[in-house]
C-alpha cells in the first residue's frame, strides 16, 4: 500500500515501525563493542588489556570497512526496489552475522578459525549496517511531512542509541546475574542469540510496512537508474558535503559511546560494571535530547545546529577528555561524558535529515548511504583503534587533539553549505 492516502496515525506507524527496525540493527551491531571487554580474550589469547582490545577494534574497524560495500550496493538497491526491500534485506544480513558470532567456538577450541569466523560475522554485519543507514535515513525523512522533518528523521539516532543502550543494559543485567567467570566463558553470547531473534521479528515487521510516496513517484517518472557513477558524475558536490560533515561527527560520536566504556576503564580506572553504568546512563539522556534537537532544526534551521557541534567540539573535545582520564567520581565522569554528548546531539539528531535533503529521490539512498560509509570506514570505525594505538605508545592526549582536528574540518562544511532545510529536495511526503 502507498502513502497517497496517508493518515496522521497511518503515517506514525510507519516511522515507529522503520524506527523499531533500526533499534534491532544497532542492537546487534553495537553489542559487539559492548561486550568486547569479555569475549576478546576467547578469541585473541595473547597479550596485555591493551593489546588484545586492540586486536578486538581492529576486527570491529574492518567491520566499518564492508559498510561502503553495503551502502553501494543496497544503496542501489533501495534506490531501484524500494526502500521497504532496502530494509528488508539490511536486517537478514544482520541476524546472518549476530548467528555466526553467537554459535562461533573460541579459540583455544578451533584455533585461528574463530578470530577469522569473528571477522567474517562482522564483515556480513557492516554490508548490512552501510546498507541500513541510507535505507532508513532515507525512509524516515521521506515519511515525515516537511514541517516536522528534522523531529521525526532524528528518531533514526535515537533508535540508534536505543540500540547500543540496549546493549550495555543488557550487560549490566547479565553483570549482576552472572559471575565474571560465567560472563567470559559463555554470557557474552547471549546478546548475539538475542539479536538475531529479534531481527527475525523486524524482518516480518518490515515486509508490512508502506512505500514512500517519494519513491514511488520517482520510480514512476522512470528517472535515471540509481549507480555509484551517476553519484560521481552528476553529484559530486553533495557528496563531498555528506563525507565532509560525516568525518568530525562519527569520529565524535564514536568516541563519546562505543569508545567511553573502554577508555573509562583502560585509563580512567572505573571496574568494567561502573564503566557501563556510567555509558549507559550517559546514553540514556542523550537519547532523550535527539527529538528535541531534532525540532529545534526544524524552526532555526539545520546549518545553525550543526555549526553548534563544530564550534562546541572544537573548544571543548580537549579540555572534556584531559578532564574524564582523571575522573575519580562516577558522577563527575557522568557529568563529562554528558556535556561531550549535548554537543555531539547537534551533529546526530539532525545528519540524516541533511543528508536526504541534499538528494533527489532516484538517488537519495546511494548518495545518503555511500558518502556516508566511507567516512565512517575512515574516521567512526577507526575510532576505537586510534585511541588504543595512541595509548599504546604512550601519547594518548594526541587522540583528543585529532578528534578536534576533524570536527573542526567539519566545522568548515557547516559554515559554507546552504541550509538543507531551506532547500530541501525532498517531496511527496505532505
Amino acid at each position: 500500500m502507498t502513502d497517497s492516502a496517508m493518515t496522521p496515525a497511518r503515517r506514525l506507524r510507519n516511522i515507529i515501525g522503520g524506527s523499531a527496525g533500526n533499534l534491532v540493527e544497532w542492537f546487534d551491531w553495537f553489542a559487539y563493542s559492548a561486550f568486547a571487554l569479555y569475549f576478546a580474550p576467547v578469541f585473541f589469547p595473547e597479550g596485555d588489556d591493551t593489546a588484545t582490545l586492540l586486536k578486538a577494534a581492529a576486527v570491529f574497524a574492518v567491520g566499518f570497512l564492508m559498510r561502503p560495500i553495503g551502502a553501494w550496493i543496497m544503496g542501489v538497491y533501495a534506490d531501484r526496489r524500494g526502500r521497504k526491500a532496502g530494509l528488508t534485506l539490511s536486517v537478514t544480513l544482520m541476524c546472518t552475522g549476530s548467528l555466526i558470532i553467537a554459535c562461533t567456538p573460541g579459540y583455544a577450541t578451533i584455533g585461528l578459525a574463530a578470530p577469522a569466523l569473528l571477522l567474517l560475522a562482522r564483515m556480513i554485519q557492516g554490508l548490512s549496517v552501510g546498507g541500513e543507514y541510507g535505507s532508513s535515513a532515507t525512509y524516515l525523512s521521506e515519511m515525515a511531512t516537511a514541517k516536522h522533518r528534522g523531529f521525526w528523521s532524528s528518531f533514526q539516532y535515537v533508535t540508534l542509541i536505543s540500540g547500543q543502550l540496549l546493549a550495555l543494559m543488557l550487560l549490566i543485567g547479565l553483570q549482576k546475574t552472572l559471575t565474571p567467570d560465567q560472563l567470559a566463558a559463555w554470557g557474552w553470547r547471549v546478546p548475539f542469540f538475542v539479536g538475531a531473534a529479534l531481527a527475525v521479528i523486524v524482518f516480518w515487521l518490515r515486509r508490512r510496512l508502506d512505500e514512500t510516496r517519494a519513491f514511488i513517484a520517482s520510480d514512476a517518472a522512470e528517472a535515471p537508474k540509481s549507480s555509484a557513477l551517476l553519484l560521481v558524475l552528476k553529484h559530486p558536490r553533495e557528496a563531498l558535503l555528506v563525507l565532509g560533515l560525516t568525518a568530525g561527527g562519527t569520529l565524535a560520536f564514536y568516541t563519546y559511546t562505543t569508545y567511553l566504556q573502554k577508555f573509562l576503564v583502560n585509563t580512567t580506572g572505573f571496574s568494567k560494571a561502573t564503566a557501563t553504568e556510567i555509558s549507559a546512563a550517559a546514553l540514556f539522556v542523550f537519547m532523550l535530547l535527539q527529538p528535541a534537537v531534532g525540532a529545534l532544526s526544524d524552526r532555526i534551521g539545520r546549518r545553525p545546529v550543526m555549526i553548534a557541534f563544530g564550534v562546541g567540539g572544537v573548544l571543548f573535545t580537549v579540555p572534556i577528555m584531559t578532564a574524564l582520564s582523571t575522573a575519580q567520581s562516577p558522577l563527575v565522569a557522568f557529568a563529562l561524558s554528558m556535556s561531550a554528548l549535548v554537543i555531539v546531539s547537534g551533529y546526530t539528531a539532525i545528519n540524516a535529515v541533511v543528508k536526504a535533503e541534499l538528494f533527489p529521490a532516484h538517488i537519495r539512498a546511494l548518495g545518503v548511504a555511500l558518502p556516508y560509509a566511507v567516512a565512517n570506514a575512515l574516521f567512526g570505525g577507526t575510532a576505537e583503534y586510534a585511541a588504543l594505538w595512541f595509548k599504546d605508545i604512550g601519547m594518548e592526549s594526541a587522540f583528543y587533539w585529532y578528534v578536534t582536528g576533524m570536527i573542526g574540518v567539519s566545522l568548515l562544511v557547516f559554515i559554507f553549505m546552504r541550509d538543507t532545510r531551506k532547500a530541501s529536495l525532498i517531496v511527496h511526503a505532505d
